[in-house]
């Protein structure tokens, strides 16, 4: 696997890529990766020539600093598990790469989708993604993006996006990876404590007996 912290670096090796009339698959992360982001980087592998995975902890989706500084990172495991799935090529960008000028964040028009759920408690942090994921297909040009689907409101904020800034890239939307007792896997499930963790697959089982109760899924499906 390749290893790239410089732009110049990784843009001269897909160039020679697509010289070969090789397609980009791109996989986005802020590493602490788990089977989840690995199903994404098999997706890629069965559809693209080379597979890119970034991981960039971006500090502009970030509302609450100290969310930031605790964010999971954990770079010598995550090299090994993208080795072991074969990815082509890790992109490891720092913050003066991303950002030459500075934190600045670009200002989008998502319309009301930005403004709800996730959105309304996190003042500015569609803007932040928005920002780097645009930078991100800046410098690689991917054929394909692949996001997972737990992010659904993510996905739909990205899509409008490549909407608004007419990006050439196909956003290949990617099921959701759980736990055997239904928790969606998560980065962030490594900072749950015992009793969140245990707590929180029954967010899923409601989630599955309310569409049970509207007939959306059979009584087998809940084992």
């Amino acid at each position: 696997m390749h290893i790239y912290s410089s732009t110049e670096q990784l843009q001269s090796f897909l160039n020679q890529e697509r010289n070969k009339n090789s397609s980009i698959g791109f996989v986005p992360t802020m590493g602490a990766l788990h089977d989840g982001h690995l199903s994404l980087i098999e997706k890629s592998n069965d559809l693209a020539n080379v597979t890119v995975c970034s991981i960039f902890v971006n500090p502009t989706q970030f509302n609450n600093p100290n969310d930031l500084d605790k964010y999971p990172r954990a770079l010598d495991n995550d090299i090994k598990l993208l080795e072991q799935k074969k990815c082509d090529v890790l992109f490891l960008p720092n913050q003066t790469e991303m950002y030459p000028k500075g934190q600045i964040t670009e200002a989008f028009d998502f319309g009301p989708i930005e403004n709800v759920m996730e959105g309304k408690h996190r003042q500015g942090h569609f803007n932040g993604v928005g920002t780097i994921v645009s930078k991100f297909f800046e410098i690689i040009n991917p054929d394909y993006a692949f996001f997972g689907e737990k992010d659904y409101q993510q996905l739909a904020i990205v899509k409008r996006l490549v909407e608004i800034k007419a990006f050439k890239v196909k956003i290949i939307p990617c099921k959701i990876s759980r736990n055997a007792d239904g928790l969606a896997l998560s980065s962030r499930n490594a900072r749950l404590s015992k009793s969140q963790r245990a707590t929180a697959p029954f967010i899923y089982k409601a989630i599955l007996n309310g569409k049970l109760l509207v007939g959306k899924i059979s009584p087998s499906e809940l084992a």
